[in-house]
């Protein structure tokens, strides 16, 4: 019968990992247990015992949403002076509300983007979609075949891209990763894990 050292659940004789709290499990013998517990460490999750380790998780950027934010804040200004000049009475009112309105549009963009998530963990490429309706894809690394960044000459300038990703799974074709932030460094984490899996 073993026991874990760190939170004293009973594991499986041949774990290396408590299905508990997730640590390490070193045999009783050279730990040097005496029935106290010892300190958290942060040890990685073994894929054979259910618990996926997450090795990024990210967003499309925001770098067109904070544009349009400074490109909404000009343009409700530039509104407010011409109304001033032609309706001086209205407006302040009918200015503020425009500029709401006008706001609102690089927010709802903001919010789109925030809705998306993609996220590499030691098995599987997860991708999230949406709020109330949130709709979840799991690509198996196993299945990826090839991973391709695209960037055109603006996103290059900009420092985003696209990762292409080939996979061999049932549905088949192509799944993009859209607008990420600096996506050769992302492409090789998710390169650099396949290669792990292949091992």
């Amino acid at each position: 019968m073993t026991y874990c050292i760190h939170c004293g659940r009973q594991v499986p004789e041949n774990a290396r990992f408590c299905k508990n709290c997730g640590k390490s499990i070193v045999p009783l013998a050279e730990s040097g247990f005496t029935g106290t517990s010892v300190e958290n460490e942060k040890t990685e999750s073994d894929p054979a015992d259910g618990v996926s380790e997450m090795i990024f998780s990210v967003s499309p950027t925001v770098k067109f949403v904070l544009a349009g934010y400074a490109a909404a804040v000009i343009a409700a200004f530039a509104l407010v002076v011409i109304l001033t000049i032609f309706i001086p009475g209205l407006a302040p009112a009918i200015g503020a509300v425009a500029g709401v309105l006008i706001i609102l549009i690089p927010a709802y963009f903001h919010l789109k983007r925030k809705l998306v998530r993609y996220t590499l963990t030691d098995s599987t490429i997860e991708i999230d979609r949406g709020l109330i309706s949130r709709t979840t894809q799991n690509i198996p690394l196993r299945r990826i075949q090839d991973v391709t960044v695209s960037a055109g000459i603006l996103q290059r300038i900009l420092g985003y891209g696209d990762i292409s990703i080939d996979n061999a799974s049932e549905d088949g074709g192509k799944v993009v990763l859209k607008s990420i932030d600096s996506p050769k460094k992302y492409a090789d984490l998710i390169l650099r894990q396949l290669r792990r899996i292949d091992r």
